[in-house]
This record gives structure tokens, sequence and C-alpha cells, in this order.
């Protein structure tokens, strides 16, 4: 069976990581995590995938190729000026002669909950089977209705007091060619998009048989908000297998299940405690303390006597000596200067919020860091409240406190006063 990935979203909640790539790019666990899908649809038996792309498509094209680095056959199609997944969807049809496998691309899934949906729709043939999973705040998803095994109805964000259920939509479909004549009877939404689960809903008002399989809450997870990338990279690190490619000196500690990639060199007294993952090339040392759940990328240096816990650095960054990066997504080709914080934790205890879409939203995390687009640079002594965005392409200056977003390309620099004084003879 062919798989057809929807890689076109431009990813607006995720920026600015996404100013400079498309979000399916965005690495956890040293890979991105359109590579980690592709590999578990492998694991699951699927070895040709068609990627519907749009935003940035040429750096999903020319990091995947053909597919046969990963053993898979790829392929591609563009979507157009539409917007909406069903009209992603439609994009597809050319390329689709049977009943096809769906998911999203910004997705993690487990090779078991995909199969569990593939084996089921070969085995009862309905017109389409959805996976769903339980939720503990289902307002944020659709919501879907069972009657048995059956759908009934599929709610898009619901108030909490109106969810029919806590069975959220995964974004795994598998369905049939008869999908693609519900599509073109599918009208706009309120958004003005053409929406994959207002055409299946079409479906079930019309008596069709749509299956709903429910996959463990721990086999999938979604990554739409900046927040989000850190519980993927756990739920990726928690599931990579420790191995030691590296220079470990003598002296440093690695304990616990840690990745060390080809030419990365732990220096002595470095203290690297996993689940852990070091690209390769990177640098780390002397007597730093590499925390469980970061992920360092490809000739990320991390400086002496500096501490990075539950982040995700990305490849050529560089964390300057006497630094602290706790729960935070740092961008490429970063520069944090000597003596960097990043405040994760509020004074008052409560959850951290953080602009997303122009608005501000509950993260429901306690400790939340920051968000460093490509190309951030600090001075020495620079700080960072939690829940800041700074967007790609900025330098901020020694010794500022940043409490608000910064967009991109802008310099901060904290201003000095010089007052002019009269020596009296």
């Amino acid at each position: 069976m062919k798989a057809v990935i929807l890689a076109a979203g431009e990813g607006v909640r995720l920026q600015p990581l996404t100013f400079t790539r498309p979000k399916h790019l965005l690495p956890v666990a040293g890979k991105p995590i359109l590579q980690h899908l592709i590999e578990n649809l492998k694991k699951a038996g699927i070895n040709e995938a068609l990627i519907v792309v749009r935003y940035k498509a040429e750096m999903i094209k020319n990091f995947f190729g053909n597919g046969e680095k990963l053993g898979v056959k790829i392929s591609y199609v563009e979507q157009g000026s539409e917007k909406g997944t069903g009209d992603a969807v439609r994009a597809a049809e050319p390329h689709v002669e049977e009943d096809f496998l769906l998911l999203y691309g910004d997705l993690l899934v487990e090779a078991e909950a995909v199969k569990a949906a593939v084996e089921t729709h070969l085995r009862e043939k309905p017109a389409a089977t959805m996976t769903v999973v339980p939720v503990e705040n289902p307002q944020h998803y659709g919501v879907v209705a069972l009657q048995g095994n059956r759908v009934a109805r599929i709610v898009e964000k619901p108030k909490p007091e109106e969810a029919p259920t806590n069975l959220a939509n995964a974004g795994i479909y598998v369905f049939s060619t008869a999908i693609f004549e519900k599509i073109r009877e599918t009208k706009r939404s309120e958004r003005g998009e053409i929406e994959i689960t207002d055409s299946l809903s079409l479906m079930i008002n019309e008596g069709k048989t749509v299956l709903a399989v429910t996959a463990p809450k721990e086999s999938w997870i979604d990554i739409g908000r900046p927040w989000d990338l850190l519980e993927a990279n756990e739920w990726m690190l928690k599931r990579l297998k420790p191995r030691l490619k590296g220079q470990i000196e003598n002296g440093a500690t690695v304990i616990g299940p840690v990745y060390v990639e080809e030419n990365a060199r732990i220096r002595a007294g470095a203290y690297v405690e996993g689940p852990a993952f070091i690209g390769a090339g990177s640098d780390v040392g002397p007597n730093c303390f590499i925390r469980p759940y970061t992920s360092l990328g490809r000739n990320v240096r991390i400086g002496n006597a500096c501490e990075i816990k539950n982040s995700i650095i990305m490849d050529g960054t560089h964390v300057g000596h006497l630094s602290y990066v706790g729960d935070s997504v740092i961008g490429e080709k970063c520069n944090l200067g000597a003596g960097t914080v990043i405040a994760n934790l509020r004074f008052d205890g409560k959850t951290v919020k953080m602009r997303v879409k122009g608005e501000v939203v509950d993260t429901g995390r306690r400790k939340l860091g920051v968000v460093f687009g490509d190309h951030v640079e600090t001075g020495v002594n620079a700080s960072f409240m939690p829940g800041v965005k700074i967007g790609n392409n900025c330098w901020i200056g020694a010794n500022a406190l940043i409490y608000r977003d910064v967009p991109p390309d802008t310099v901060l620099l904290l201003k000095q006063e010089f007052e002019e004084r009269k020596l009296k003879s």
C-alpha cells in the first residue's frame, strides 16, 4: 500500500523556526520529523510514499531525494495555490489507483499503530478507516464520536463541555479512492479551506462505513506548536538505541542511553546523562553537564562549565562557557556569548505562556525556556525570560534582559548613559 504524506503546510505556529525551513524538517533526536515518520512507515511494511509539498518544497525534495538512502521509494506532487488538507489530498489523485494510507507529515507514530489501521482496513474493507487516540484536552483536536467501532461524527475543537468523547483524530487514515469524489463535493470551511475531515463527514452522512481504530496515546504525538518539539524529542529519545561512536575522553562520564555520532568529542570533566543525542562533529566540554532529553545537532559546540537540559540545539550552534540552556529550542548557527542564561521557570510556579500567531497561549508546561530562530547571537551575560521567542538573524547585546518576543532581523543593545562632569580645580 502506498502512503500519501501531507507536507505542504507553512507551519506558522512554529515560527520563528519555520521562517527558514518547512516544519517537517525540524529535528528531534537528531533527525527531521518527516524522516522519523518515513522510517516508522517502513517498519510497518510501507515502502512507497508520495509526499505532497508546497512551502519550501525544494528543501524536502533535496533532503529525501527518491528515498534510496532510507530504503523506500519516494515521489512528490506539489499542492497548488488552494489551501486545506482536502485540497492537498486532491493533488495526489492522479498518482493513486487503489486504497492508500494518508498521514499528516508533522506526526510521530509508532509502526504498530499504522499497521493496526492498515490491517483493519484490508480486513473489513470499509470506505475509510481512521485512527483515534485518547487525549486529556480534546478541545484542542478534532474529536471523534463512535457507535461501536464506526465513526458517527467528527467535531472540530469543541468546547470542553461539548466534546462528545476524549478520542482525538490522530491524522492517520486509510482511504478508498471514493474519497476523491467527496473532496470535490466539499465546501470551504470558515477558514476558506477544503478540509479532509469535512470530506470524511460527507461519507459518514451518506451512510458509508468509516471505521475507527484506537491507538494508545503513547504511540502518537502531534507537533504543531514550539513546545511540542520538546515532547517529540523526549518521545524519540526514549526509543533511541544507545551507541557511542565518537571520542569519549578519559575523565568524561556518560551514563544512561546516550547516542554519540562519529567524530563527536566528549571532553574530560563533561557529564552526559541520557537519554541524549550528540551529533557528528560536536564538541562538548570540558566540565559541562548535558542533562536528560537533550539533543545536540551536528557541529555543535558546548563550552566549559555549561549546563544544557531537555533542549534541542540545532546544527552549527555554539554555546559559550558559563551558560545555561533549559527546556529550549535553539536554531541553527546561533552563537550564545559567555554567561548567557535562559530562565525556564516562573517565580510564581505557574505554567509558562508563549505568543503563537499573535495570541498568548498557555503552554501547560511549568518549565519552558526560549525558542531561537537561526543565526541568533547573544552578548555576554544576556538573559532571557521563560516563553520568549527570538526571530532569526537577531543580535542581542551584552547584559540585555529579554522578556518579550523579538522579531527577525533585530539588533537590541543596552543603552549606556554617560554623564559629563566638570572637574573642579
